[in-house]
């Protein structure tokens, strides 16, 4: 499968950082690659915005987020406001499209692994049932480890197959304020799952340069498809 779905442990995870991290760095080295993005859905305002002002997608944006409601609320709850339902044949068709005319696509899921996506389906359950490969944020901060553990359980019951976890700085953190509050070999070791990295706290999480550098602080060997798509200057 040539998609990543980045999935979180909860809202403001750091889902958004990741996906414009790996982006950036994707434009920047791989220009003459294709990149897709999508936001599965989206309820409220924020990524898709976000994504058209620093990206240069060609994609329509139908594509870049095929579900939208107004208001920021869990979207079976969004949608009866507004009279609507969840049409998730429209979002599968879009991811389809994107990953036949893509070389890669990055598709940003929405709150945790256990959020509703409808009444009876959560995001760990579309991942399973599009048979998504994804990598799980989890942002560093008190009860991380439990909540790495709480969601790698949920996608191993759901079947959704992970390839490692993201730790992302919602603040500041010194190095030791990292390793008390989400130390990496205590999560690998309750998780049996890869930790591929720290995505630093950034001031301005618009700034490509440093997202870029970021992501390549990462296993992108693991992200992204393919070791032969590191350049050296990137390490």
């Amino acid at each position: 499968m040539n998609s990543l779905l980045i999935a979180g442990t909860d809202t403001d995870a750091g889902k958004t950082v990741l996906t414009s991290a790996l982006a950036a760095y994707w434009q920047r080295y791989f220009p003459d690659r294709s990149l897709g993005i999508m936001k599965l859905l989206q309820t409220g305002t924020g990524d898709r915005e976000l994504y058209t002002r620093l990206f240069a997608l060609d994609q329509s944006p139908e594509e870049l987020n095929p579900l939208h409601f107004g208001a920021p609320l869990a979207p079976p709850i969004a949608a009866e406001r507004e009279g609507r339902h969840i049409e998730l044949e429209k979002v599968w068709t879009a991811w389809q499209s994107l990953s036949e005319r893509k070389d890669f696509v990055l598709v940003e899921a929405l709150g945790g692994l256990g959020s509703p996506v409808t009444r009876e389906l959560t995001v760990a359950d579309i991942a399973r049932d599009w048979r998504l490969r994804g990598v799980l944020v989890v942002p560093v901060r008190l009860g991380a480890i439990g909540q790495a553990v709480a969601n790698v359980a949920l996608a191993r019951h759901t079947g959704f197959k992970l390839r490692g976890i993201v730790l992302n700085c919602v603040q500041a953190y010194s190095e030791p304020e990292i390793t008390d509050l989400a130390p990496i070999d205590l999560i690998q070791s309750l998780t049996q799952m890869p930790v591929l990295g720290i995505l630093p706290h950034l001031d301005d999480p618009t700034d490509l340069a440093k997202l870029a550098k970021a992501a390549s602080e990462l296993d992108l060997e693991r992200l992204l498809p393919g070791a032969n798509l590191i350049p050296q200057t990137a390490k």
